[in-house]
């Protein structure tokens, strides 16, 4: 299954008042592996970004001068994300933008949801964990993901946390530490399977050679003549 997590930075918060998307980040995931092969757009969004979205990206209308224009990166993007499961924090933001977006080049762009589906992890989030704050730092937290480098918000940054978090979120709790320092909401820290380096050492597969065979034949055997009957290995192996 492929999916891609998704990300966006804009200049402000209703793209309904002439709001624009301004950075994309994606990673995309198959078979719940981080495959590395990312897609991160700047956006040049012909208008001045609102000064409290400068206070959690830090993109200025400065940096993103000589970047392309949306429709000049849409096809890039579409071609992308089309057929993947999108995964999200709070997707009706996002989505919302990005139709928005679509939406000025013209109807035959049509929507996300056209050509994705999507999977939202805030909703995913509050059924797992109703009543306990469910913000993307809140997520990393509770499954121990590293986000000590997030300063600003950064569509690829945010991208890459959230698909660590979703990861987690999804397989499996396999310890639940109660009373644990730092937990989360006084419900403790789940603690998450952790993800292996794709580029980790094979692990090495050792078989028996004929001496072990013929030990191991030798010790059924002597199990057998003591119970007075076959061992269940041998009815096994018939």
């Amino acid at each position: 299954m492929r999916q891609i997590v998704l990300d966006t930075e804009t200049t402000g918060l209703d793209p309904q008042s002439g709001h624009r998307v301004i950075e994309i980040g994606c990673v995309e995931v198959e078979n719940r592996r981080l495959t590395g092969n990312n897609l991160h757009l700047y956006i040049n969004p012909q208008r001045d970004i609102d000064e409290g979205a400068l206070e959690v990206h830090g993109i200025t209308t400065e940096f993103l001068a000589d970047k392309p224009t949306f429709d000049q990166i849409a096809k890039e993007f579409m071609d992308f994300v089309r057929g993947a499961e999108l995964v999200i924090h709070n997707a009706p933001f996002d989505v919302g933008f990005l139709d928005h977006e679509l939406k000025r080049l013209g109807r035959q762009w049509g929507t996300v949801a056209d050509a994705c589906g999507v999977l939202d992890t805030l909703k995913l989030a509050r059924d797992l964990h109703p009543g306990q704050k469910n913000s993307l730092d809140a997520l990393c937290r509770r499954y121990d993901v590293d986000n000590g480098h997030r300063e600003l918000h950064g569509a690829l940054l945010d991208a890459e946390i959230l698909a660590d978090v979703y990861l987690a979120m999804t397989g499996g709790q396999t310890r639940l530490s109660l009373g644990a320092e730092g937990a989360d909401d006084g419900a403790g820290v789940a603690e998450a399977i952790r993800r292996l380096a794709a580029d980790r050492p094979r692990l090495a597969v050792v078989r028996a050679d004929q001496g072990d065979a013929e030990r191991h034949r030798a010790k059924l055997a002597a199990i057998a003549d003591k119970n007075g009957q076959r061992t269940l290995w041998e009815e096994l192996e018939g």
